[in-house]
Order: C-alpha cells, then structure tokens, then sequence
C-alpha cells in the first residue's frame, strides 16, 4: 500500500513540475526548456550554413544529441504523468514534440546518399520546437484567445478581398489587355493583390490613365485594409480583461490546462487538480 502511494506521489510531483508553472519548480523547468529551445534553434540556423557546418560539425552534432535527449526525456515523462497518455500524443504540442524529437533518431537508422538528402530536409523538423514557446508564455494565451474569437470577423473579411480582388483582376485584364502585360484574369488578380497589399513587385503595371486611376485608389485602399485585421484582434485582445482568468493547473487525467483559479475539479472529466 505504501509502495503505491509513494508512486502516485512520484508521479503527481513529476506531473505538476512539467505540466504547471505556478510553481518554484515548474518555474525552473520551463526556464531550462526555452534556453534548450532557443539554442536548439540556433543550431539548426548555424547547421544549414555550409561554411560553419563544415567546421563545426562535430560540435553542432554533439549538442543536438544533448538536447534531442533533453527532449526525448520530457515527451516520455508528460507521457507517464498522466491517466490518459493519447490525450497528449495526439495534442497539437504532443505532435510537435515528437516531431521536432524524432528527426535525429531517424538518423541513426537511415543510411546512404539518398537517405542522408531527405534525412536532412526532415531534420529541419526540428524548427518546430520553436512552437513549444508558445506553451511557456502566457501572453500567447491571450493572444490565441483573441484570434480564435475573431476568426469569423476574419474569414469574412478575407473572403471580401477575395471578392475585391476578383472584380479588380476582371476590370484590369478589360481595361490594359494582354498588350499591357495583364495576359489572364488570374494573373491581373495577381497584380490586384500585390497592389493591395502595399508591396508593388513592380513586375506588371497598368499603362493606360484609366488603368493607372484604379491603381492609385487600389493603393489607398490597401492602406486602410491592412489595419482591419489588426483593429480586429485588438479588440478581441482588449475583451480578455473582462473574461474569467485562469490558472496554469494543468489535469492529471486528461491534460486539460484552462482551469478557474479556484477550481479543484477539472472542468473536463471531472478529476481531482490539487492532490495533497
């Protein structure tokens, strides 16, 4: 009995120090997993520049092991921590540890000079581990929040300008022609956006005055459209004041992680949060 309970005590301790930040522990852990990732990045940047690959190969390849390992060890401990492991595996983050893990250990099992050549565009999976930021910064919670609620407005949104862009790219190919460099309705569509957009390529340009009266109202407008989406998730952003906050408690059983502050209960599958 008392083997038993010092397990579920071994594993509710390892479960709160990976999966929540509130405390000192947890704290330290997320602190060392966003150093490993950033550095982990860094080494992938350095990696694809032939001139330093070449020199430090050796040094490049000894620390991504270090820290592949450092990461196989934390995909296998969230694994353990909790009753319902698929919960996680098949989570969005759970699909990016293992794919930003995975890559140096496909290395050791593909061999030859057609292995190694789409070994090495797969070991750029591990640029994915930069997504794991998201799961330490609590300023990107309110941020996806924000998104998630205006993505109606912005889908609406979108499927104007595709609209716009459509009777902009018809209207140009009628008015300056294929002599103009406007060959397809498609193409002109091409200019429509690049116009709105404020990049100008400069690659196709109306030549006619008509043609060049549209463009200038097409560059003013593009102006005002770029601030839409932007007003839009500041004031989704904004509303996240008014919206009950939550915790970083994260539940043992099914990983679910918005709790209420006061919560001990996960309001999924009904679990006990806070285990004396």
């Amino acid at each position: 009995m008392k083997e038993v309970q010092h397990k579920i005590h071994w594993k509710t301790k390892l479960h709160d120090i990976i999966y929540e930040a509130d405390t000192k522990e947890g704290k330290l852990f997320d602190i060392i997993l966003i150093i490993a990732i950033l550095f982990s990045i860094l080494f992938v940047m350095l990696e694809s520049v032939e001139s330093i690959d070449n020199k430090y190969h050796g040094f490049l390849n000894i620390a991504e092991w270090i820290i592949t390992i450092l990461f196989t060890i934390e995909y296998i401990t969230r694994v353990i921590t909790i009753k319902k492991p698929l919960s996680y595996i098949f989570s969005f983050y759970g699909i990016i540890d293992f794919l930003s893990t995975i890559p140096m250990y496909l290395s050791l099992i593909f061999v030859g000079t057609q292995a190694l050549i789409a070994l090495r565009a797969l070991r750029l999976l591990r640029v994915f581990r930069i997504l794991k930021l998201t799961r330490y910064l609590g300023a990107s919670v309110n941020l996806m929040l924000a998104l998630r609620s205006s993505r109606i407005k912005i889908a609406v949104f979108l499927f104007s300008i595709f609209v716009i862009t459509i009777i902009l790219g018809t209207i140009m190919y009628l008015i300056e022609g294929p002599e103009n460099g406007f060959t397809s309705i498609p193409y002109s569509m091409y200019w429509a956006i690049v116009t709105l957009t404020t990049v100008g390529y400069g690659d196709i340009s109306p030549n006619t005055p008509l043609g060049q009266f549209i463009a200038s109202v097409v560059m003013v407008l593009g102006y005002g459209i770029i601030a839409i989406p932007t007003g839009i998730v500041t004031s989704e952003m904004a509303k996240q004041d008014d919206v009950i906050h939550t915790n970083t408690q994260c539940c043992s059983n099914c990983s679910y992680g918005k709790h209420l502050d006061n919560a001990k209960y996960c309001q999924k599958c009904g679990e006990k949060l806070n285990h004396e």
